[in-house]
């Protein structure tokens, strides 16, 4: 499954929890893996708590501080920090299903890493069945 996302900063998390968790309520997969993988260069996914938005702030900001938007970078797009933090974080992640829910952890959210926005990007989804 293919889901479109549109960013509206140059550097964001979005939480996208809810959308994984409503695509394999749809499955009906109760037991299983799910696989979250973003087809772009210059953003990334991570698990990460959700409940303060303070955490995301420090994140971002320290991602910043390490590999600054303008720096000695040779890339002439001038992304190269977006590309240096997209593999930081990583193009996919795995999350097991348990009783049809994402066993994620009680503070734990699934986060769309934008930094090179704002732009239209895709987010792919697959679900696996386990056995039961």
């Amino acid at each position: 499954m293919e889901y479109s996302i549109k960013t509206t900063r140059s550097q964001e998390f979005v939480d996208i929890t809810h959308i994984v968790q409503d695509e394999v309520k749809r499955s009906g997969v109760k037991e299983g893996l799910v696989i979250i993988s973003i087809p772009h260069t210059t953003a990334g996914i991570t698990i990460n708590e959700n409940a303060d938005p303070d955490v995301v702030h420090d994140i971002l900001s320290s991602l910043n501080e390490v590999f600054p938007v303008l720096g000695d970078y040779r890339h002439m797009e001038g992304n190269s920090h977006a590309h240096i933090k997209a593999s930081l974080m990583g193009s996919s992640c795995n999350v097991i299903i348990e009783r049809g829910e994402l066993a994620l952890g009680i503070w734990q959210g699934i986060y769309f890493c934008e930094f090179d926005g704002p732009r239209n990007r895709k987010i792919k989804i697959k679900i696996i069945k386990g056995e039961q």
